[in-house]
This record gives structure tokens, sequence and C-alpha cells, in this order.
């Protein structure tokens, strides 16, 4: 500032004036500060969007325009922003990863009013550890008279005043990690009077004049399969098979636009959520339950009404031709993913129980499979990547397993793929504005790392330029049975960029298709509700009512980073809560990244991270020979991203989500 004064040839007792001048250039994003120095922005290298938090301390913003991709925001840059927060990025287009990077210059607004943190005292005075940045200095609180909160408690305050306003509890209590997870993304847990109301006095009846309107599915066999606690059914499948040969898939999907009316309280409700989130201990529905789980759930022998999509496809799996209408169906069977499994898998139980579904049954496996062999030759994706199963007992966390998708997941999968498809190549062959769901192709230096790490495993790609999604296919087939199997699939998913919605078709690179949108999940996602209405106003021959599409896909998009953020956060959670009462126990793991203070091993068993310090490798020093590579400089031992190994429990914090390794002697001998 002193050098600036000189510059401007201002007097000394001016400078107080130049100080208030640049800090209120500064909050309206003309120039920003690094320390005492203040540079100007470029504009071109400016944008706004939507802070991401990330449990890690590190975050990404969201653009608004400009940019397809996320930009990274390294934890020192992001000035104070918490998730959701609207703010101002100066970024460049390849960061040290190649990808977008930058630093938050101010932020423009600030979504939430209170944040969550942990309540600490320090020589009787009372401070607060905000949550969202786990290693962050503790700031001072005031705490009115009518609380009394005790160190270690999760508290919440409003964030200008410092006040504290709540008190949620100890995070161990029952119900205390959830609701703070809740606060933390700012997640909508209570719906508003108006709506629950609007859904009080909907009538499930249907009179003998909208029958006229609807096509009669109940004669056929219509089943919901979904996963044993689901409660919102709202797709239905039925399979028929011609005199020709081909068959005839009946997609049948919860007419939820029927209920929901656009700019009512209800799609208001719906709008601010976006989507449902589900966590194991409780559910937040995207609308009151009085819809979600009874008047549109599509619950067996019940008259529903339902949207239908109904293809008729060949033997090789194209589909020869399509119609989509208002439909009335009545489920025969409320199936599960396990139940069907067993029954493909001959369980003599669940065959003599279901009996008279059986050739229903199988001919929905025939159509699955040839449906898969045809998404599998043009080049679709497919991770074989398991998910953590929370397993309770008497309310108690006694165990985590690993859940893996059944045949049954995948044929529910491959005709809710082949509906999606269907619904966005009619709508957009006849160049009706939709939200579609896009996925865009990765980045040529995305693939060219990948390249690069592929070869360590005997894993050929093309040049960068030429990959193709058959190819990245055939690299997972590689790795398949592996013991870095689960390395690689890792490995080809980060190089991929994130699917989104987008008003704009730009394809779907992992499913390897040109036109796809959401139309099966009206119930718990906005933008299949969105889908219906455009959908039956193109039925009726009507123009779609005119709504922002480019908004809300980017709102949508948000939405959906927020939930599954949210989802992820409290898994976690409550995994390294488990992991705490296993300290010493030994475990065994992959190293996933090499970073500057040790190996990243990702658990088997436990599905999250710990970190082996390079000073618990043994009386060595080592030195990062590649990128893939560490080797000690005495010892020649080398660890290499991908290599198995086995390592000790040391400790455990859930608040700051670290586990902190020591590697086996097995590991250290080999």
């Amino acid at each position: 500032m002193e050098r600036l004064r000189r510059e401007l040839q201002l007097a000394p007792r001016e400078k107080s004036q130049l100080k208030k001048t640049l800090e209120r250039m500064e909050n309206q994003g003309m120039v920003f500060r690094i320390r005492h120095k203040y540079f100007m922005v470029p504009r071109s290298h400016m944008v706004r969007g939507r802070y991401i938090s990330s449990s890690k301390r590190y975050g990404f913003v969201s653009p608004e325009e400009g940019l397809s991709e996320d930009i990274f925001i390294p934890p020192p840059y992001s000035a104070g922003a918490l998730d959701g927060d609207l703010v101002e990025v100066y970024y460049r287009r390849k960061g040290r990863k190649g990808k977008p990077e930058g630093r938050i210059i101010r932020i423009l607004e600030r979504t939430k009013k209170k944040v969550v943190g942990l309540y600490r005292e320090r020589a009787g005075n009372a401070f607060f550890l905000p949550l969202e940045r786990p290693f962050s200095e503790e700031v001072p609180i005031i705490i009115p008279p009518k609380f009394s909160p005790q160190p270690g408690m999760i508290v919440e305050v409003e964030r200008e005043t410092m006040h504290l306003t709540d008190v949620l509890g100890k995070s161990d209590q029952p119900g205390v990690d959830t609701e703070t997870v809740i606060r933390l993304y700012d997640l909508p847990s209570s719906f508003s009077g108006e709506a629950l109301e609007e859904a009080r006095i909907l009538l499930p009846s249907i009179s003998d004049e909208e029958r006229k309107t609807r096509v009669d599915y109940r004669d056929w066999i219509s089943v919901t399969i979904d996963g044993q606690n689901a409660r919102d059914f709202d797709d239905a499948v039925s399979v028929k098979r011609q005199e020709d040969g081909h068959f005839l898939l009946g997609v049948h999907i919860a007419d939820v636009s029927h209920y929901v009316k656009l700019g009512s309280f209800l799609d208001k409700e719906a709008t601010r959520r976006g989507t449902s989130v589900y966590f194991s201990d409780r559910t937040l529905h995207m609308l009151p339950e009085e819809l979600s789980t009874s008047i549109c759930s599509l619950k067996p022998e019940e008259e529903k009404r339902t949207l239908s999509v109904v293809l008729e496809i060949d033997q090789e799996g194209n589909v020869i031709d399509r119609t989509f209408h208002p439909s009335l169906i009545k489920t025969k069977a409320r199936m599960t993913y396990q139940s069907v499994y067993k029954i493909f898998e001959g369980d003599r139980e669940e065959l003599s129980r279901h009996e008279e579904l059986l050739p229903d049954l199988l001919l929905m496996r025939e159509l699955a499979c040839i449906l898969s062999k045809k998404r599998d030759e043009k080049g679709s994706l497919d991770f074989d990547l398991t998910e953590p199963e929370l397993v309770y007992v008497e309310g108690n966390l006694v165990s985590i397993l690993p859940f893996e998708p059944n045949e049954a997941h995948q044929l529910i999968e491959e005709f809710m793929v082949v509906a999606n498809e269907a619904v966005a190549s009619f709508l957009s062959g006849r160049n009706i504005p939709l939200i579609f769901r896009v996925h865009p192709k990765p980045g040529e230096e995305d693939l060219r790392k990948l390249r690069e790490m592929l070869v360590h495993f005997g894993i050929f790609l093309p040049q960068a330029k030429r990959i193709k999604s058959r190819d990245l296919q055939e690299a997972l087939s590689q790795a398949k049975g592996k013991p870095w199997e689960k390395f690689v699939n890792l490995q080809v998913l980060k190089s991929l960029k994130l699917a989104s919605y987008s008003q704009e078709n730009r394809g779907h690179y992992g499913l390897a298709k040109s036109d796809y949108t959401h139309f099966t999940s009206p119930i718990r996602r906005y933008p299949d509700l969105i889908v219906h209405r455009i959908l039956k106003s193109v039925i009726r021959g009507e123009r779609p009512d005119p709504v922002q599409l480019d908004s809300l896909a980017l709102l949508c998009s948000q939405q959906e980073r927020r939930a599954d953020q949210a989802e992820r956060d409290l898994l976690e959670w409550k995994i390294y809560r488990h992991l705490r009462g296993k300290l010493g126990e030994e475990v065994d793991g992959i190293i996933v990244d090499i970073s500057k203070a040790g190996l990243v091993v990702e658990l088997d068993r436990y599905f999250v991270d710990g970190i082996i310090f390079f000073s618990d490798l043994g009386q060595d020093y080592y030195v990062r020979k590649t990128e893939k590579t560490l080797v000690g400089r005495s010892s020649g031992r080398r660890f290499e991203l991908g290599e198995r190994l086995k390592g000790t429990l040391a400790s455990v914090d859930p608040i700051s989500r670290r586990i902190t390794l020591t590697l086996s002697q097995e590991s250290k001998e080999r």
C-alpha cells in the first residue's frame, strides 16, 4: 500500500482514505488482496458460482456460466465461504492437476444464516470450531442465558453475530449426527403449511371421465422391484412377448405431475429440494409423505395413475416402436432386488412364493440381458465398485458390509435406461426444449494421465485424443479379477467428468447415449417431474409451459451434488465413529495416493481412507521417483499406487475425518 501511495503521489495523511478505497474496490470485486498486496482482477478469468464444500477442507465452485467444469478451490483460498454461498472466483483453466483451479475473491451472497460446529471452552470463555472447516481457528461466541452447552457438544450459531442459537448434543447421541449433517448442508427438513394442506386435500380417486383419457394396463402383470426398505415406489415394469418374437416393454412411472402443478406450493417445495435425500436412519423426501409414500407410490393391488412408456424391442435390443401416454395400472406385487435375485438363482422358497410371476420375471431377465449386451457393444461403462452397507442391531452399528448390485438391480437399470433414452430422443427429435442428463467427454489431459497410469498395470490405451468409451470399457475388463482392479476402476472414474443436468444436449459419455434424460423417478427427483410435464404437454398436442430450463438445470445439478455430499458425509462420519472402537486392529487396504505427508490407503472393509506418514515407513529416507512410485533411498523398498498392504489403526478422529495407520510388520518386510 505504501508503494501504491507513492506511485499515486498521495500525501501520508491520505493513506487511510486509500485503504478505505481499496477495501471498497475489493468488496466490489475490482481488485483482490493477497496478504498486503493488491492485484487487478482480469475479468476474463472471473466467474460467479455456488460454493460446494468438502469434509476434507477443499471445495469446488459450480459456475453459473462460461465453464462446464467445476472449479477446484484449495483449502487456503475459500475466503471463509460456506456450502451454498454465491461467490466470485478468480481461476486458471489448468491448475496443478490440469483442471480448473481458483481462489474465491469475494462472497456475493451468504446463503446460510447459521453454522454448526463444536463447542469448546478455554480459560472459562466460550469458543466455536466450525465443522465446515474442521482445521480452522476457533472463534469466540456469545451464549444466551437459556443455553448451557458442555465442551464437545455440537452447537449452532448465527453466522453474522456468532450468538449461539441451538445445542444439538454430543455427536454420539442417537440422531445428533444426522441432524448435524442436515443443518451443515442446509437441507430442507420440513414442509410449509400450505404445501402440507395441498397434499392433504388431494384425491386419489379416479373419475369415469378421467379413465377415458388413460390407457388401461391394470390387466398387465406389472411389478415394482426396489430395495428392502424402500417406501416410495415410482416405477413398475411389465414385459410381454409378441407373436413375431419381439418384446413389448412397459415402464410405468407414477404420474406425479397430475398432483403437483407448476407454481403450486408443493411445486415450490419440490424445487427448493431438487431431490430426496436418503440417510441410513432418516429420509428427507422431496414431496410430503402423503404423496411420496402413499398417493403416488405404486403399491401392490392399488389402482394408480401413471405415465407409461411402451417400447417394442427386437431380439437384438433395437427399439422398433415407442408410445407414450397417461395410464392406469395395478401392480401385482412389491418385489425386492434380493427376492428377484433369489428367484433367478433358483431359490425354492422364493420360487414357491412367487410362482405365478415366474414366467414374466424370466421374460424380463431375457430382455434385460439383450439390452445389457447391446449397451456393452456401444461402449457403455460399467464400474465394478462396491458401496458400504451399515448393519445395525438394536440401533447400534455392529458391522460394515460391502453392498454389491446383483442381476435384479441390473434388470431395473436396463429398463430405466432404455425408457429414459426413448423419452429424450422422442422430445429432442421434435426440437422440444428439455432438461437433458448429460455426461461430457473426458478432457484430453485427464485421459493422457490415465493412459500413463494404466501402463503401470500392463493396460495400454490409444493416444489420449483417440480414446473412446470402448477403450475404457476394455481397460476395466482387463483389470477384472486382478488385485488392483479396484484401483483401476477408481482411476478411470476419476478421469471422467461429472454427470449433470443441462438444457443443452451434450450426450451421455458413460452410457454411450446421444440423447438421454431423467424421466423414471419423479417422486424423488425434480428434473424427472419437469420432463413429465413436458412430455404430457406434447402428448396433448400443446406447447410446454414456459419455464427457465437452463437455470432449473443448474439448480438441480447443485442440489444433487449437495444431497450426494451430505449422504456421503454422514456415512463416513458413522464409519469413522465405528472405527474409533477398533484401534489396534490390523486392516487391509490399497495405496490410492502418495501425498506430501505419506501414503494414502483406502481400507478394504471400511471404504474410507487412512494415512501412513513417511516417518512410519521405517528407518529410511523415501523419494518419490515417479508420480506412481515411492522408493527408499537406502533400502530400495518401493511403494506403488495400487499396491496392497496391511496396516494397523493407530488413531481415528471422526470430526476431522482423519485416520492414521502404521505399517504392519509384514508389509515392512515385503
